[in-house]
Parts: C-alpha cells; sequence; structure tokens
C-alpha cells in the first residue's frame, strides 16, 4: 500500500512539473534557447477571432528551408498556422512575411532528424502523445 502511494505521489508530483514546465515556462515565459546552442524565431499567428498571438519557437533550418515543429501538449499556435497559414516570423529581429506549410514524409523526416525529441526533452514535456507536426515557412 506504501508503494501505491508513493508512486502515486511521484507520478502526480510529475503531471504538476509537466503542466508547470509547458503552461508557464515555456507557454508564458517563452524563453529563448539561442544561447543554448539552437536557434530561435518568433513566430506571429492570426487566431480565428483576428488577435494576433507571438510564440518563441525553435526553428529548424534544412537546405535553406526554415520549418518549426509542434511536439508539446500547448500547441495553440499551430492550430492558429492551420487555420490562417499568413503568418510573421521574425528571426534575429528581421521580420518577414511567410506562408506555414505542413510537410510531410521525406521532408518531415529531414526536418524531424535536424531537430530530433531525445529522451531529456520528451521527458520534460511529459512525453506528448500528440503525433508531432512539422510546418515549414515559406516566404511570400
Amino acid at each position: 500500500m506504501k508503494a501505491l502511494k508513493w508512486l502515486g505521489g511521484t507520478l502526480g508530483l510529475y503531471a504538476l512539473f509537466v503542466v508547470i514546465f509547458e503552461a508557464g515556462y515555456l507557454g508564458y515565459a517563452q524563453p529563448s534557447f539561442e544561447d543554448s546552442g539552437i536557434p530561435m524565431l518568433v513566430l506571429t499567428t492570426t487566431t480565428t477571432s483576428g488577435e494576433t498571438q507571438n510564440t518563441m519557437l525553435a526553428r529548424i533550418t534544412v537546405d535553406e528551408k526554415i520549418y518549426v515543429s509542434a511536439h508539446h501538449w500547448s500547441r495553440g499556435w499551430h492550430s492558429n498556422a492551420i487555420e490562417n497559414p499568413d503568418v510573421l516570423v521574425t528571426i534575429e529581429g528581421v521580420r518577414s512575411a511567410r506562408r506555414a506549410v505542413p510537410v510531410e514524409g521525406p521532408e518531415f523526416q529531414n526536418a524531424a532528424e535536424a531537430l530530433p525529441l531525445n529522451f531529456p526533452v520528451r521527458l520534460l514535456m511529459g512525453f506528448p502523445l500528440l503525433e508531432r507536426q512539422i510546418l515549414r515557412l515559406d516566404e511570400v
């Protein structure tokens, strides 16, 4: 019985940690990981109500094309970009109009391999069950 309580408590604390990490740290604080060697961008999407939202995301560059990956629990920015693919991208202070295009197949594999989700990353994100989605951000 003590083992079950300990296991339940541990899982509860882990779930709380994931919620705080995903919603609080990544969602609200939106940190940049540039200092860690991860290139970043700010994606500006438009909601269905017409409001704009800025989201700091890791940027994946493959063959001079820019990609972003939705692989967390919270992915409102991804839904916005699918609904309204005309987005703005800010990289190192330079803003440009882009079109968000979902990718599949070999292009998806190439982008996913450029930003692998290793065990520590998946652990921090609570092992999201949602399938990873990748968007290419084409210049317009």
